[in-house]
């Protein structure tokens, strides 16, 4: 236990005394970058995963509520065993240390998964219940809200950069257009290997889900293809896409040519960059999770890419290459 840690010691009492549980090890499971902290609770032969989520900074009642609505819908997430909302704690069942992530050390290993992994978007992308659950709207002014990260805490935070104003508005435009013409499902939101959890069986386990929304149908498909955490030959992704492009159009999920489904699928992954590339900068200068900075140069890879595939994009490009790019290196190298 973290010296003079005391939200753990009311972690430990509640697990004890109302959970009644003779706890034999309690010990962090993993590093979040939100406020929330995660244990590994120890009990007899028996593992289970304890929540920590300050009141002030988080709110159980949406991950209860969200994590409840999965289930029904057949998601594989974790149980839920007890929940204290007054303190913040929530008790879940483990699904172990091995993540997606840990696993991908080929393309034939992660086709398999890929696959298994868009495959097991089709309950959120068809459930009656999860479509119908009054669930937050992806709106514009969401969308537009997530890009000012990149604006603020990475341009001008970070890098000490002013992005030109009629490009910056122009590029958030087309962003936002293409993410409201996409059919409409409830989205994860943070779909990627850090988030998945390989199971006995080799199953999925899906963790993170308490941010789910109504949105646009590549959301998740990018988040897991495009991952801030790993990169893949561009023929490989467009395979795997493509492949579950044909599932969704049989299934009538989508009813539109594979040109537009990749034009949807690269844009979305642009404004999921954009606001990723604002996080990491954040979770550096405001939270220090400097860790995160590793993965910028990926996410900025992205964004390069997409951009230079389509020629109104052709100055934004120009910008992270020429201005963004040698200036975030530099910070990065220093910090």
């Amino acid at each position: 236990m973290i010296a003079n840690d005391f939200r753990m010691m009311m972690l430990l009492d509640w697990l004890t005394n109302d959970c009644l549980l003779s706890v034999s090890a309690c010990v962090p499971a993993s590093n979040d970058a939100s406020f929330r902290r995660y244990f590994r609770v120890l009990v007899d032969d028996k593992s289970f995963i304890a929540m920590d989520a300050p009141p002030e900074k988080e709110d159980v009642a949406t991950f209860l509520r969200i994590g409840t609505l999965f289930k029904q819908a057949s998601i594989n997430t974790p149980n839920i065993f007890n929940v204290n909302f007054e303190d913040g704690f929530i008790l879940l069942e483990d699904f172990g240390t091995q993540w997606l992530l840990d696993v991908l050390h080929s393309q034939a290993i992660a086709t398999s998964f890929y696959q298994q992994a868009l495959h097991a978007l089709l309950p959120q992308q068809t459930s009656p219940l999860l479509l119908n659950a009054d669930l937050p709207l992806y709106s514009e002014a969401v969308l537009r809200q997530e890009m000012f990260l990149f604006e603020h805490w990475f341009m001008e935070q970070l890098l000490d950069i002013n992005l030109p104003g009629e490009m910056w508005r122009s590029v958030q435009q087309c962003l936002v257009i293409s993410a409201q013409e996409q059919p409409v499902v409830c989205v994860h939101r943070d779909y990627h290997s850090r988030n998945l959890m390989v199971l006995p069986q080799k199953q999925l386990g899906i963790l993170d889900f308490q941010d789910a929304v109504l949105g646009p149908i590549t959301y998740d498909m990018v988040s897991l293809l495009r991952d801030c955490y790993i990169d893949w030959p561009t023929e490989m992704v467009e395979s795997w896409l493509n492949a579950d492009y044909e599932r969704l159009l049989a299934l009538k999920i989508v009813q539109c040519d594979f040109a537009q489904f990749k034009y949807w699928f690269d844009l979305m992954g642009m404004q999921r960059h954009l606001k990723a590339v604002g996080i990491f900068a954040r979770l550096h200068l405001r939270d220090d999770k400097s860790q995160y900075l590793s993965a910028i140069p990926r996410t900025l890879g992205y964004l390069r890419q997409v951009s230079a595939t389509y020629p109104f994009l052709a100055f934004f490009e120009q910008f992270l290459e020429e201005i963004v790019l040698p200036r975030c290196y530099s910070v990065i190298a220093g910090a």
